[in-house]
């Protein structure tokens, strides 16, 4: 692979400004993180829901062969 690659400019940048955007990256980072937290917390509930729902039904699928019982 003797391919020359044109090489770039660098463009030399002082230290403070690569760590405001090594800050501004990190901000970036982190509020991704926050925002899938959120999601998962939101599938989280949706999950919680589900079993509720299921046994709601459940107990009334129990009334329903208690009833047949009866008569």
């Amino acid at each position: 692979m003797a391919i020359k690659r044109k090489k770039k400019k660098v463009v030399k940048k002082t230290a403070s400004k690569k760590k405001a955007v090594r800050k501004v990256a990190k901000k970036k980072v982190a509020k991704r993180k926050v925002a899938k937290k959120k999601v998962a917390k939101k599938k989280v509930k949706k999950k919680v829901a589900k079993k509720k729902v299921k046994k709601k039904v459940a107990k009334k699928k129990v009334k329903k062969k208690v009833a047949k019982k009866k008569v």
